[in-house]
Parts: C-alpha cells; structure tokens; sequence
C-alpha cells in the first residue's frame, strides 16, 4: 500500500511541476522566410494576394494531388476564403481567409485548422521593393498554443517544421514568377 501511495505522490508532483513549468513556458511561436524575386513589386503582389494563385507554389497544396478545394468571396479581397480538404494528414482540413490588404505591400490572413488538429494561426505575405525589378518577399505564419499544451513548444522545432515549407513555398514561387 505504501508503494502505491508512493507512486500516486510522485504522478501528482511531476504532473502539479508540469502545470508550473508550463506557466512560465513561451506560448507563442512566429516564424519566417524571405525571397528576392527578380520582378517588379507590383506584378509578385498582384500575383502573390490571391489565394487560388497561392496552390500554385505552397508546398501545403502539392501535398495531395486529389485534394479537394473551394472558394469563397471575391479572391484578392478581404473576406475572400480558400477552404481544403484532403485525406493527406499533412494537408487535413482547413481554411485561409485574407483578414487585411495593404495594398502593394502586405496581405495579412488567418488560418482555421480544423483536421487533424484544431487550431487558428495567423499568417502574412509582404512585398519590398529592392529595385526597379526585384521584390523583397516575406511570408510568415504565427500562433499561440494553448496553455499547458505549451510546455512541448521547445520540443516541437516549429521553426523547422513550417519554416522549410515556407522556404520551398517561396523557392517555388520564385521559380513561377521568374519564368
């Protein structure tokens, strides 16, 4: 009996740390990635702030060929929404809504995750010109997770995990833009 109780004791003190711990853990993660494309910044931002353009160089969306997409609103404008379904559990279930336009200079979205996680982030797509014919682009996706889920954000490299989506993302849009 008193090896039980001792072991119940031990399970409350990791799990009461955990909970502390996870208090004083960061909860919000940012990252990013950028690309100079050799065009103009008006052409790579009129290219870049439609959604239905942006399946053509997220890595997200050449996942899984068969994925299932559809559209909502007037693309390129505020409210206008990208939604996608897919069996691909790197894919899953989601949407993308386009929450603010900067006309020229950046397009701010959020992301609904809805399979196999749920989850809101926040992302943005911003142009700078460095030339005449070359644009500066970013794109960047932020969230919180959820105390005392938190407490695995040091362990979930998320800065690798997406950032080399993104990367590839950027590369394959320079590669269409350049084309």
């Amino acid at each position: 009996m008193k090896i039980i109780k001792k072991i119940i004791i031990g399970i409350l003190a990791i799990v009461v740390l955990t909970l502390i711990v996870g208090f004083f853990m960061p909860k919000d993660y940012a990252v990013e990635r950028e690309i100079t494309i050799n065009k103009p910044i008006d052409s790579v931002f009129n290219y870049v702030k439609y959604l239905k353009n942006q399946n053509d160089f997220s890595v997200w969306a050449n996942i899984d060929p068969n994925m299932k997409s559809s559209f909502k609103g007037i693309d390129g404008t505020v409210g206008a929404i990208s939604a996608w379904e897919s069996e691909v559990k790197e894919v899953g279930i989601g949407e993308q809504e386009i929450t603010k336009i900067t006309e020229g200079k950046r397009l701010d979205f959020e992301l609904r995750f809805k399979e196999p996680m749920n989850d809101t982030a926040m992302g943005f797509m911003s142009t700078e010109m460095v030339s005449a014919n070359q644009t500066k682009v970013k794109w960047g996706i932020y969230g919180t997770i959820p105390y005392p889920i938190n407490i695995m954000l040091p362990f979930m490299k998320m800065d690798e995990m997406i950032g080399k989506d993104l990367q590839q993302g950027l590369n394959n849009l320079k590669v269409k833009m350049e084309k």
